[in-house]
């Protein structure tokens, strides 16, 4: 930052900043934890001498605690892409009507957690179902870490409970998939040839009469190699929904690389499997009991309408511990 020369060539002056700001991130909050520990210190000399300042000591320890804890915990998202922006996509899985319910119902919770946790959304497609419910639906999630927080939500969730659309009142288990890939930062897309790609351009689903309905302004992108398949129609704008699942197309992409690079890693679709049961990651239970349990960390909660209303950060947090301790820190980081 010192260097003369350095706004001289503007790309790197930015990448500079950017890379600065994130070493701050690290080491402010760091040096912030040493003196506060030093003050501690003190205060327990003090306390040794005077009484009445212990009510003090033990509201200072509580809160260095918090920080400590606050800056352990963002010490687990250490892959490249954690900071990121993000892609969340939910598909219904089995179960019909009930499925695209259930659907539904992540997709309130996942917003919930979002503007709880003040992170910014914009459903970019969406599938209805065809009773009730949604299908399918890609949401783009804007914030620092919003990749790297819900990269531990990826894989099948499972729903048991009685199904309001049984007139019989019958207990039902119903499942839907969630995926999580980030936003690819501008000069870090994986290369996308033309002749690798084909458009086809719709008319966007929903309610009739709107605009968007009236235009083929619904793009869809199918990547010829891998078969990956993207989709946005959100916007009236075709050029606009044509970038963003350009967008979609290149995180996709980078994740499938990824995958092919280190086959011994978990990969997301690997760890996703089939939308189905023996696949799931979370059962959530609202009859004979109330139950919320992770099936890869043993963490529980009867609490369910807490979780379905948004509080996942234990379950996100108890992943993340466990992907560093089964992982290390040397497979989650990317070579460069």
């Amino acid at each position: 930052m010192a260097s003369g020369d350095l706004w001289k060539d503007k790309q790197k002056a930015h990448a500079t900043l950017k890379k600065l700001k994130e070493l701050k991130e690290v080491t402010a909050p760091l040096m912030e934890l040493e003196d506060s520990c030093e003050d501690l210190a003190v205060l327990v000399q003090l306390a040794k001498e005077d009484k009445t300042i212990a009510p003090e000591l033990e509201r200072d320890i509580l809160t260095f605690q918090k920080k400590l804890e606050k800056f352990e915990f963002r010490s687990l998202l250490g892959r490249p892409h954690d900071r990121s922006n993000a892609y969340l996509s939910i598909h219904a899985g089995a179960g019909g009507t009930e499925s695209c319910d259930w659907t539904s119902m992540l997709l309130r919770m996942y917003t919930r957690w979002m503007e709880r946790n003040g992170y910014t959304h914009e459903v970019v497609d969406l599938q209805p179902g065809e009773e009730a419910g949604i299908k399918r639906v890609i949401v783009h999630v804007k914030g620092d870490w919003a990749y790297g927080y819900l990269s531990a939500e990826v894989g099948v969730h499972r729903l048991v409970r009685i199904s309001p659309f049984d007139t019989n009142q019958r207990r039902h288990t119903t499942f839907a998939a969630v995926d999580v890939v980030p936003e690819m930062e501008k000069g870090e897309e994986v290369e996308v040839r033309p002749e690798d790609v084909r458009v086809d351009t719709y008319r966007a689903g929903g309610a009739g009469g709107q605009h968007v309905n009236k235009t083929s302004s619904a793009v869809r992108i199918t990547h010829l190699p891998t078969g990956i398949v993207v989709q946005c129609q959100n916007d009236r704008s075709q050029h606009k929904n044509k970038k963003t699942a350009m967008n979609m197309l290149t995180a996709k992409l980078y994740q499938f690389q990824e995958k092919e690079r280190e086959k011994e890693r978990n990969a997301i679709y690997d760890e996703k499997g089939e939308i189905a049961w023996g696949y799931q990651i979370r059962s959530y239970v609202l009859h004979p009991y109330n139950m919320v349990k992770d099936l890869r960390t043993g963490k529980e909660t009867g609490n369910t309408q807490a979780v379905l209303d948004g509080e996942i950060d234990d379950f996100i947090n108890a992943y993340l511990r466990l992907r560093l301790a089964k992982h290390g820190p040397s497979t989650i980081e990317t070579s460069k």
